[in-house]
Parts: C-alpha cells; structure tokens; sequence
C-alpha cells in the first residue's frame, strides 16, 4: 500500500469560466502540457455514512494516472493522508478495511455514490521546467440515491512547490471569477443532503465535566493511532498505549461514580497487547546504545541483544495486527463509545480528588524509598501515573497552576521509570549473556545506570512537592 500526504485546494466555477493566465503568478513560469482523463469513481461507505462523517473518503476509480483504490484520512496541517492501492475488485481491499476499522467496526461498507469527471489537467512549472503544482478542470456528474447532479470546479495539487503557489494561484482564480467549493470534496457535495440527515442535533451549550472531556479525548486518541499502530510504528504505538492507560487510570480514579463495566480490565489487556510491541522497542534502544558505548569488542553481544529483541517486536507486532482484528477490541471500543458518548460524568469536585491520589501517591513512594524493594519502587510509579493523569485533566481549567504540576510529575515518573527500565534490562542481560564476560560487564554498568537513577528520585519527589508546585492541590 502507498501512503502520501496530499495537499490542494478546490474552487467552483461558472460554466462560462475561463482558466487565467498564470504565469507570473509566484513563481510559475510556463503553463503547458495538459492532459484530458475522463475519471469514474465509486464511493464507498457504511449506510450511516460514518466515514464521511469522520473525514475519510473511499473509493475505487478508473482513469487517470492513479486508478484504483484511494482511502483519504486527515493529515498533519493543511494536507490529507491518501493511502492507495491497485486493483479493480467489487471488495474493498482488506488493507483499507483495516486502516479504519477502529471507525466502521462491523458496519458493512458499500457504495453510496458514483462520480464521472471530465478532467483537464495542467501543469504549473518554475523557470527550471519542475512542476510546482497541477491544475484540474474538472466537470463532474455525480449519482446518488437516485438522484443526478452536475457541476464544474478547479482543483489546484501541490507536487513541489509549497503554499505560496497556492496561495498566488488562488489570488488569480478569485479574479477570474471562482470561489471557494461549497464541501471538501466532490462526493460530500454529493452526499451533502444524506449527510445532513445523518448529523447529530447540536446540544445546549453546558459547562463540560473535565473529566467526561478527558475521557472522550482518550478514546478518539486510541481510535486516531490505530491505523499507524497496526502497522508497528512505534510513535503511534506508544501514544495508543498512553491512551489507553490515561482513560484506564481516569476510570480508576473515579471508580464509585463512574459505572465501568469492565472496561478497565480490557483496557489493561489492550495495554499488554500494545506493551507487547513498544517495550522491546525501547529496550533495544537503550541497551544497543548501552553496548555501543562499551566499545566494538561488545559487538557479537550487540548483535545478541538485537536478534533477541527483534524477535520480540515481530511477535508482538504480530500479536498486535490480530488483536485490533478481534471481536474483543471492537466490543471494548463500542463500550468506551457508550460510556463517552452518554450522559456527563457526574464525579465529585476533580481538584479535591486529584489531592487524593497525590497525597497516597507520595505516602507509596516514601515507603518504598525507605524499604528499597524494587517492585515496591515500581508500584509507586503506577501511582504517580495516576496522579499525572488525574492532574492532567485539570489543565483545561487550571492552566498554568495545573500544567505546572504535571511537568514535575512527570520528571518524577520518568526517573523511576528509568529505574525501572534498568531493572528490565539486567533482566535481559542475565537471560541472554549468563557466564559470558561482556555481558557481565554490560549487567554492571546498567546496575550502576540504576542505582545513579534511583539516587535522582528524592530530589524529583521533593520538587513535585514544593508548595508553590502543589499550590493549587
């Protein structure tokens, strides 16, 4: 499958419009080359039209130099995300199914609407002959339900100029008489009547509940990471993982006025299944760069270490693919979409049951500290996770009294994660290297990696605790 990010622009146009001339317009030097590609395009969607209505269209088009299948996500900025593949199958590709399954669940998906366009494309080049951007007059036909319309418009491509073309092109078509399109695409102006239907009455405007907002933004995160964390990367991977953590966390913290149905021991296992592919990852981060400090006589074991870990993250990634497929992981998304979705959380005043959390969170960690047992350590990080997040939730309302506090627990958190992650690392170490002498080597220096990082602690948790830091708890 092929991802690229697209970035353009549309515009309608009266039947009698004329295309101006752009050359001069920025940096465009010469408009010449025009191609003539008649497109038939089929739109694929559920029956409540629930990828339109979240921004992504799919279809499978004939013509032009990109048939096939095209799935359009949000991107980053001003750009879409176009995942394409080949192929002139009645069934959308399972590939596609899966990018948004996290939205579709079991929904069927099928066609909804069928669009023919004329399509006169241009290309708009610098001085040097490189095309900076494509110009399409496009005459379309659309059929849905039925029912037949028909009008022209102007799409304007980036290849690789940037915004300023955009920008000089759009100034020039304004003059000649365009205007902005009435939808973001074709098939929503197509659609647009369906898709009215299909909107949610606007509601009251009411104060929102902190905590009912945080937790609607935990589930559109894990929704939203789902198709990159499919595919292992390792970015999306992590953040669907705190995702889930957050909104497990949110719900153990108000656990006697929020009915959790069992929600947070699936979120735990979807953690696992998640932890499976990014605890390796890191690891091997850390401890290749650990071995590439000790020198190149540590290579066989750097190749050990990889190989080990490798292995690790295939089976994880693997795991992973299987687990998002499952009957488990869509049931438990339609359960968050319930709890998210219903009434407002009534819970008890956030800010008096995030001091809670804190005060319990520093008493774990001072016993800890004062016992040094290491799963005792460990555990007391759990709690400052929830007291983060607890406290994160504030920050919409509290602002700087609120981020405050977070940035030190989370320096707090880190440090006895570093700790943590030494322990883990030791672990491996004496698994793969047990009676060799480097990787007794490398055991000691993560031992000493350790204790430098557990002796950091008191002065992370005294910094957390300053009563300007706490001011607000």
């Amino acid at each position: 499958m092929e991802i690229a990010t697209e970035t353009e622009r549309k515009y309608d146009v009266p039947e009698t419009f004329e295309l101006p001339d752009l050359v001069g317009a920025g940096d465009i030097a010469g408009v010449d080359g025009a191609e003539i590609h008649d497109l038939d395009a089929t739109y694929f969607d559920t029956e409540d039209l629930i990828l339109m209505r979240n921004r992504r269209t799919l279809r499978r088009r004939s013509g032009g130099n990109d048939a096939g299948w095209h799935l359009k996500t949000p991107g980053d900025g001003a750009g879409r995300t176009e995942h394409r593949l080949p192929g002139e199958s009645d069934e959308v590709p399972a590939e596609l199914v899966g990018v948004v399954r996290s939205i579709v669940r079991r929904r069927p998906l099928a066609p909804v609407a069928r669009l023919r366009t004329h399509r006169v494309e241009t290309p708009l080049r610098d001085s040097g002959g490189r095309t900076l951007a494509l110009i399409a007059q496009d005459q379309v036909r659309a059929e849905s339900d039925g029912a037949e319309q028909a009008w022209q418009e102007i799409e304007v491509e980036l290849v690789s100029g940037d915004a300023a073309v955009l920008d000089a092109v759009e100034e020039a078509l304004f003059a000649a008489g365009a205007r902005p399109a009435e939808g973001p695409s074709k098939v929503a102006r197509a659609l647009a009547g369906r898709l009215a239907a299909h909107q949610p009455a606007k509601k009251t405007k009411i104060k929102v509940n902190p905590v009912s907002a945080y937790a609607r933004e935990q589930r559109d995160a894990i929704i939203g990471y789902d198709p990159a964390a499919r595919r292992g990367e390792p970015r999306a991977v992590h953040q669907m993982r705190v995702a889930t953590r957050r909104l497990r966390s949110t719900l153990k913290t108000y656990k006697r006025s929020i009915p959790d149905n069992g929600i947070r021991d699936e979120l735990r296992w979807l953690a696992g299944v998640l932890g499976a592919v990014r605890d390796p990852q890191v690891l091997e981060e850390k401890l290749l760069a650990l071995v590439e400090e000790a020198g190149p006589e540590f290579a066989p074991a750097a190749d050990r270490v990889r190989a080990h870990l490798e292995d690790q993250i295939e089976t994880g990634r693997t795991e992973l693919a299987g687990a998002l497929e499952s009957d488990r992981y869509l049931d438990l998304l339609d359960r968050i979409d319930e709890l998210v979705d219903g009434d407002p959380f009534r819970t008890p005043d956030p800010v008096n049951r995030a001091r809670k959390v804190l005060a319990k969170a520093d008493d774990r960690l001072d016993a800890a500290l004062a016992s040094g047992v290491e799963e005792e350590i460990h555990e007391s990080r759990k709690g400052f996770k929830q007291a983060r997040y607890s406290v994160e939730l504030l920050v919409p309302e509290h602002g700087k009294d609120a981020k405050r506090l977070v940035k030190r627990l989370t320096a707090l958190q880190d440090g006895l994660g570093s700790y943590q992650d030494s322990n883990v690392a030791r672990s491996v170490l004496r698994e793969l290297g047990e009676g060799s002498f480097h990787f007794g080597v490398l055991y000691g220096r993560q031992e000493q990696v350790g204790r430098e990082e557990l002796a950091k602690v008191p002065a992370l948790a005294k910094a957390a605790r300053r009563r300007r830091v706490r001011r607000l708890f």
